[in-house]
C-alpha cells in the first residue's frame, strides 16, 4: 500500500474496517479487517496483515496454516530491457512508447521507439496489466502495474505472473517492502537493485482467490484515499 499522510490514512483505516492490533506477541504492528462471515474459509473470514514486512498471515475456523514462502522468482516472469543507441536517431520518434522508470506509472511517456530500435537493442516490450519495478537511481523500489504496451530500459524489472490479481497482488507486496528493500541492498541510499535481487526476495503465496480479494481490496483502499485527498485539495481552494 502505498505511503499516504497519517489524516486519510486514518481515516481509510475507519473506512475500510481496518483497526490496529495491541498486546499481541508479534514484533510487528498489525492491522485487521474481520467480516461479518466468520464461518467462511475465505479471505472474508479473517486475515492479518503484519505491515513493516508485509508477512501476510491467513486465518480461518479450521485453522488453515500459514501462506508457503515462494521466491518471487519462482512466481513470476521476470525481465529487464535496454536503451536503443541516443545517437542513433533511427531508433527513436516511432510509435513503440519507450518506458523509463519515472514513467512506470504513467500513460504516456516523453519518448518513442522504432521497430529499428527495439530491434536494435535490449529493449523488451511490457504489456499492459504487468509489473514494472524500477531498480536505479532515485526511483529504486517505485513499483506500478503498466498503463500502457510499450518497451521498457535497463533500469525497469518487469514481473508477470500471467494472471492480473496475481500481478496486483506482487505489486502491492513490493510496495509495502520498499523501505525494507531499499535499506537492506541500497546503503545510503546509494547504488542500483537488481532483477537476480528481487527474483530472490521471499513472498508469501496465497490461493488465486485470495489473491483477487486482497488485490481487490487493496486497490480499493487506494481509490478511497485518492477520492478523500482530491476532495480535501479542492474544499481547500
Amino acid at each position: 500500500m502505498p505511503r499516504r499522510d497519517a489524516a486519510s490514512l486514518a481515516e481509510s483505516r475507519k473506512l475500510a474496517g481496518i483497526r490496529i492490533v495491541t498486546g499481541t506477541t508479534s514484533p510487528f504492528t498489525r492491522y485487521e479487517r474481520i467480516s461479518v462471515s466468520p464461518a467462511s474459509c475465505s479471505i472474508r473470514s479473517e486475515y492479518v496483515i503484519a505491515f513493516y514486512t508485509f508477512k501476510l498471515q491467513y486465518k480461518c475456523n479450521n485453522s488453515t496454516p500459514a501462506w508457503e514462502q515462494r521466491k518471487l522468482g519462482e512466481l513470476a516472469l521476470t525481465y529487464s530491457g535496454g536503451t536503443p543507441s541516443a545517437g542513433n536517431s533511427a531508433y527513436y520518434g516511432g510509435e513503440i512508447p519507450f518506458i523509463r522508470s519515472a514513467e512506470i506509472d504513467c500513460d504516456s511517456t516523453e519518448l518513442s521507439l522504432t521497430v529499428a530500435g527495439l530491434n536494435n537493442s535490449s529493449a523488451k516490450l511490457v504489456d499492459k496489466g504487468m509489473v514494472l519495478y524500477a531498480m536505479y537511481g532515485a526511483t529504486s523500489g517505485e513499483v506500478a502495474i503498466s498503463k500502457i504496451k510499450g518497451a521498457i530500459n535497463q533500469a525497469i524489472l518487469a514481473m508477470d505472473a500471467s494472471d492480473m490479481a496475481a500481478n496486483r497482488f506482487i505489486a502491492y507486496w513490493l510496495r509495502r517492502q520498499k523501505k525494507s528493500i531499499t535499506e537492506t541492498f541500497l546503503q545510503g541510499g546509494q547504488g542500483n537493485l537488481s532483477g537476480a535481487i528481487i527474483k530472490e526476495l521471499g513472498i508469501p503465496q496465497p490461493s488465486l482467490d485470495e489473491q483477487r480479494q486482497i488485490g481487490s481490496f487493496f486497490s480499493n483502499l487506494d481509490d478511497l484515499i485518492t477520492l478523500h485527498q482530491r476532495k480535501r485539495l479542492w474544499f481547500a481552494k
